[in-house]
């Protein structure tokens, strides 16, 4: 791994000219997907959006007005083809809809190098192959454009066969507004290495199963279910904003001394040499391909395992508690729901990731 410090773009080292005439495909229109091309379409450039015809994306890119086509046409007449479809999904929708498309002086996009990385995808050498990953879900992404300011990202060019694919990504990145607040060139295994171990150590797997397991302590000595989801889940969204501000620093600051001290004294009882041991394990299994063998596996074999675990924490008692104490809450989307008489609905299926 590298220890110099990486490089930072920003607006000034990035020429949008270099995407003039040229028509970009963005193949999907998730969370992600839709945030690029309404980004890079209000940024004057050519984009088209590719689909399966009779979708539930295709209604709503065709009312935000933009070019629609099944997403084989799409690549057939772009000259960048960015890839904003779900891991799982990439290489059939690569090797269906957009491989016979990449001719020599194409550039091949993604915003997570997955694919690229454990060899599902394989582009022929003539053409350009780029990352340009923005750090936010795409709705933020989005709305960030729209107040003139913009989220950071990474970039990488895993192949240059034009001698000027950093050029082109850099472009794209200032399309879709990243170099407002700077892209960090990065590579595509320490994109994914990182990402892939921070979802499933820290921010999802880690944050989740310590959420779960401290609402089930209190509950099991005998503490209402209500108390136990406010100090265990509720007040998270507190803590998480201090430290997104200004850091842990900022967020021992703002709590009381008495939380401070517990923090440095009892954290390290959580968090042991044992934890560090099993995440040093987890990563080695994203390094070695086995983690990204066994989700492909999962999902090209019916995701029935997948879909269990899915159940089994949907009716897990933290959910429930949950849901009935945010209808409380005139903020919360299960307030809105109550007030019309409508039971809320499950977040819909990740469409692309955030």
């Amino acid at each position: 791994m590298s220890s110099t410090t990486p490089r930072v773009f920003y607006d000034r080292d990035a020429d949008a000219s270099r995407l003039a005439g040229r028509t970009i495909a963005i193949i999907g229109y998730g969370s992600q997907g839709h945030a690029h091309a309404l980004n890079l379409r209000d940024s004057g450039h050519d984009v088209v959006v590719g689909l399966r015809p009779g979708g539930s994306s295709w209604a709503r890119a065709e009312a935000a007005e933009l070019d629609v086509r099944p997403a084989a046409q799409a690549a057939a007449a772009a000259d960048i083809i960015m890839m904003l479809v779900p891991d799982q999904d990439a290489r059939d929708v690569y090797e269906r809809d957009v491989a016979a498309s990449l001719g020599r002086g194409r550039t091949l996009m993604f915003a997570h190098g997955f694919n690229i990385h454990f060899g599902e995808i394989v582009p022929p050498a003539t053409v350009d192959v780029s990352l340009v990953a923005p750090k936010s879900p795409g709705h933020l992404l989005r709305s960030e454009y729209e107040a003139g300011r913009g989220v950071p990202g990474l970039i990488s060019v895993q192949r240059d066969a034009s001698g000027h694919a950093l050029g082109d990504a850099l472009a794209y990145a200032r399309g879709i507004g990243c170099t407002r607040a700077g892209v960090i060139e990065t590579s595509f295994r320490e994109e994914t290495e990182t990402d892939l171990f921070g979802e499933q150590a820290v921010l999802c797997g880690g944050a989740t199963a310590l959420v779960k397991a401290g609402f089930e302590t209190l509950v099991e000595a005998g503490y209402a279910p209500e108390m136990a989801y406010f100090e265990c889940l509720h007040e998270l969204k507190l803590i998480v904003d201090l430290m997104y501000r200004g850091g842990m620093q900022f967020m021992r600051y703002s709590i009381s001394d008495t939380a401070e001290y517990g923090d440095y004294t009892r954290g390290p009882r959580i968090v042991t040499e044992q934890t560090r041991a099993e995440m040093r394990r987890i990563l080695e299994e994203i390094r070695s391909g086995a983690f990204a063998r066994e989700w492909l596996a999962e999902c090209r074999g019916g995701r029935k395992h997948f879909d269990a675990m899915r159940q089994e924490d949907r009716d897990h008692a933290i959910e429930q508690v949950g849901a009935r104490l945010r209808s409380m809450m005139p903020w919360s989307k299960e307030a809105a729901a109550s007030e019309t008489g409508r039971a809320a609905e499950p977040p819909a299926p990740r469409l692309a990731r955030v």
